[in-house]
């Protein structure tokens, strides 16, 4: 019934920007926080981003300054704006909407990606900078 579809994913060199977008379906999209993550093969799935329903944001130090994440809650959309894209930020990006309302995802900042059933997750974007 819940579907977070992503898209936006693609190679870049470094320096771009890419813009990853993920629309939610069946929950009722402004009442849960919204974030994104992201994993390198072989390392740990880690918060990249967040936004609460009513638009307020947070970043680790992987999305502070480069990255911007903000959502249309008219369209149950959340986006991740990455600029000044760097070697280093070449993982799989994926969406992620908390399973219950009101609680904060900066909760889940140790997490297996799409693997966390406290929390929904798209299928994963590839992203990829080369030098």
């Amino acid at each position: 019934e819940v579907q977070l579809v992503e898209s936006g994913g693609g190679s870049v060199q470094a320096g771009g920007s890419l813009r990853l977008s993920c629309t939610a379906s069946g929950f009722s999209f402004p009442d849960f926080d919204m974030g994104w993550y992201r994993q390198v093969p072989g390392d740990d799935c880690e918060l990249v981003a967040t936004a609460s329903g009513d638009g307020s944001t947070y970043y680790t130090d992987s999305g502070k300054g480069r990255f911007t994440i903000s959502r249309d809650n008219a369209k149950n959309t959340v986006y991740l704006q990455m600029n000044g894209l760097k070697a280093g930020d070449t993982a799989v990006y994926y969406c992620a909407a908390d399973r219950m309302s009101g609680r904060d995802l900066r909760l889940f900042r140790v997490v297996v990606c799409r693997g966390t059933n406290e929390l929904y997750w798209g299928q994963g974007s590839q992203v990829t900078v080369s030098p």
